[in-house]
């Protein structure tokens, strides 16, 4: 009896098995029932398609250590808060500039006070910070806040608002500092910090990639700027202007400078000023008192699949030149329109952005080698460059000078105030003496901006724009830091 239940036992069990056997036959045929025994039963889903370990994640490298490059660095990046003196529009201007006017005196009705905040890196032991422009620009003081709440005052050493870089002083001694690293050599991938100091929260850290290079946002807003920035996606918001991009290793690669946002605050995509314009920005302030800036002497155009045609390349790269200018470094060394600029200095140069961070990154008179293609054939020029009056010569600015015949010392206008005017050239007065301005009413502040038709930007446009009319009689145009146009006539 035993045997038998036993037997019927497996007997059921064997055909549980054929049963479940069957069923999964019917249902992997789409549940038709029609079995083919020559055809091998498949699963729908091959063990292969699966894939469940191969899943990968974005996460930091090994060996990547954020900690030195924080610990390093945050101590030389500076809280900024700046005041500007507003003067607000109402019916008391108008009377308030012809009261400077008549009597030579500033004027001080109705004014506000402005506060902003930005963040700066010290670059030298003994005080010098650079920041961004916008941050600095027609400030009337500047505080300086260091990681260890010790606070000085700064003042303006230079400005560039082409490339939007400031350089401003503290007189302190012995101050951590960082040193530049070489952002030509930053790769697309390359982790990198953002330091400063958003929403007024001192010495912050935010870590990310470089996302792009050499990228054009179109904000300097100016022809003869340099408008190439490295993107990151590191978080970067209001405050962090001016503040540090730095590498793994702790080397400045950049100046934070800008974000891409629909909201004002950190949407992905953030900017900074290439370290290499920063340096010699710098470097040109300290040395000459005022940027630089070279030029090729060329009207370029981005290239595309018509012009890539047109100048017989077979890829789209490079840079179009649509005109090379008569007195110009590029037209003297040999170089014609239809040209296309592939390489500056052995570096690549595909975008507009790119040639002019690549040339940014030279003086008048330096002679750089560029690669470029004419009509299917590689050839090297080698090319002076030149100032925007077109000489080779790099100009120092005069700090102050007197002149005789108006009786006042001048001084050459920085590139801030220009802008902050919207002006191109002009000479400030600074002090007045007895003399022809003083009795034709006109006081210190005063900014001459053409003499007898000619403008003037520096002592010898000055000199010589005196000596341009052969009657005895002057013509003095200029204008007051509140707009306030004026023109008179005087005799010698």
């Amino acid at each position: 009896m035993r045997q038998e239940v036993k037997n019927l036992t497996f007997g059921m069990l064997g055909g549980s098995i054929v049963i479940a056997i069957y069923l999964l036959i019917i249902f992997s045929n789409g549940g038709s029932g029609d079995f083919n025994p020559t055809e091998e039963p498949r699963l729908s889903v091959q063990p292969e398609a699966l894939n469940i370990y191969s899943a990968r994640y974005a996460s930091i490298p090994q060996g990547v250590n954020f900690v030195d490059a924080a610990e390093s660095t945050v101590n030389a990046v500076v809280h900024i808060r700046t005041e500007m003196t507003q003067r607000t529009t109402s019916y008391d201007d108008f009377f308030g500039s012809l009261r400077e006017y008549l009597y030579g005196s500033p004027y001080h009705g109705n004014q506000r006070s402005l506060v902003g905040f930005g963040s700066g890196v010290v670059l030298s032991d003994d005080g010098y910070i650079v920041t961004n422009n916008h941050v600095v620009e027609g400030a009337d003081n500047i505080e300086v806040t260091f990681n260890d709440k010790r606070k000085m005052k700064a003042t303006i050493v230079g400005t560039d608002p082409s490339t939007d870089i400031a350089l401003i002083k503290v007189e302190s001694k012995e101050l951590p500092f960082l040193v530049f690293g070489n952002s030509d050599a930053v790769r697309v991938g390359e982790w990198v910090l953002a330091i400063g100091n958003p929403f007024n929260l001192n010495s912050t850290v935010t870590a990310g990639i470089v996302s792009a290079k050499a990228r054009n946002i179109n904000i300097l807003g100016n022809r003869s700027s340099v408008d190439s920035f490295i993107q990151t996606d590191a978080v970067i918001n209001r405050g962090n202007s001016g503040g540090a991009l730095v590498n793994i290793a702790g080397e400045l690669i950049g100046i934070n400078a800008a974000i891409a946002s629909q909201t004002g605050v950190y949407e992905g995509y953030s900017f900074a000023i290439p370290a290499n314009i920063v340096k010699k920005v710098v470097d040109d302030i300290i040395r000459f008192g005022e940027p630089q800036k070279a030029f090729l002497g060329v009207e370029i155009r981005e290239m595309n699949e018509e012009l890539a045609n047109e100048a017989g390349e077979k890829e789209i790269k490079g840079v179009y030149i649509a005109r090379a200018i008569e007195s110009g470094g590029a037209a003297e060394a040999g170089m014609k329109s239809g040209d296309v600029i592939l390489e500056v200095n052995q570096r690549p140069v595909n975008t507009i952005s790119q040639l002019l961070e690549a040339v940014g990154q030279y003086r008048p008179g330096d002679a750089v080698s560029v690669l470029a293609l004419r009509k299917g054939k590689t050839i090297n020029f080698n090319v002076r460059l030149r100032n925007q009056d077109g000489t080779t010569e790099v100009k120092k600015r005069e700090e102050f000078f007197f002149n005789e015949n108006l009786g006042v010392t001048l001084e050459r206008l920085s590139a801030s105030e220009k802008a902050k005017y919207n002006i191109s050239n002009g000479l400030k007065v600074i002090d007045v003496e007895d003399g022809v301005l003083r009795r034709g009413g006109i006081g210190k502040d005063f900014i001459i901006l053409q003499i007898n038709g000619l403008r003037v930007d520096n002592k010898g446009d000055l000199e010589k724009a005196m000596n341009a009319n052969r009657s005895n009689s002057v013509r003095v145009q200029g204008m007051y830091p509140n707009g306030m146009k004026i023109s008179f006539e005087f005799m010698k």
